[in-house]
């Protein structure tokens, strides 16, 4: 193999490796942002159950003070 040769050999090496480094660190951004989306519709998650959960006891409460004027009606 000439120098030539093992020249356009390294530098094909070198380019491929430059493409793989801009690859994970475009992997490693979008990566960090699934974390970031997969955090924030947690917390948002646990907010709407917690909501739901609030509601939830709101109407339990009415039924029972609806039970409660039927009965002393």
């Amino acid at each position: 193999m000439g120098e030539s040769e093992l020249k356009t050999e390294l530098d094909a090496l070198s380019a491929a490796m430059d493409r793989a480094l801009d690859a994970l660190r475009t992997l490693r951004e979008e990566n960090e942002s699934l974390r970031h989306s997969r955090e924030q519709l947690a917390a948002e998650r646990a907010q709407l159950l917690s909501r739901n959960e609030q509601a939830r006891s709101r109407v339990e409460a009415m039924i029972e003070r609806l039970k409660a004027l039927e009965n002393a009606g």
